[in-house]
């Protein structure tokens, strides 16, 4: 009885646990196990497909102090009234909820959003700088910190270099 356990074992290890067909959970018709893994299905994204435009102007940056990391508060003027959905995205696709510096310590986002539909008052007009700015803010964790040594935001028109 011994010997039959001790050669089942030495059969079900055949094989890294089922790509063996001397593995006995196969002889039965067991199918080998699908290899799990976190990447998204499809992959991650090559490209920035969001639909968003960049805006006109980035015309401020600041860093807020926060428990767990920074806030980066950034203001910008778009081409008319009317933009929504504004963010600060990266220029290097990212899983959602991770951000990381480049090699250099270089963190590298676009002030994005969308215009108004065409044929409106907002599209018509141009926005006044004292009442039409946008303020988006983006949370950088400790952890990326660490890495960080300056973010560059760029828009259509300029781009504004805010050391750490």
């Amino acid at each position: 009885m011994g010997t039959l356990a001790c050669a089942m074992l030495v059969l079900a290890g055949c094989g890294r646990m089922g790509d063996s067909s001397w593995n006995p959970f196969r002889w039965f018709g067991g199918a080998p196990a699908q290899q799990q893994t976190l990447e998204p299905q499809g992959g991650y994204p090559t490209t920035v497909q969001d639909g968003r435009l960049p805006l006109a102007q980035v015309t401020g940056a600041k860093w807020e102090p926060l428990y767990e990391g920074r806030m980066l508060v950034v203001t910008g003027l778009a081409r008319s009234k009317g933009w929504w959905d504004v963010a600060l995205v990266t220029e290097v696709p990212m899983p959602r909820g991770r951000i990381r510096p480049d090699a250099n310590g270089v963190l590298r986002l676009r002030l994005v959003g969308k215009p108004p539909l065409p044929d409106t008052f907002a599209a018509a007009n141009p926005p006044h700088p004292a009442s039409d700015t946008v303020t988006v803010a983006l949370t950088i964790p400790n952890a990326a910190l660490a890495d960080l040594r300056e973010v560059v935001i760029t828009s259509a028109g300029n781009a504004i270099t805010l050391r750490r």
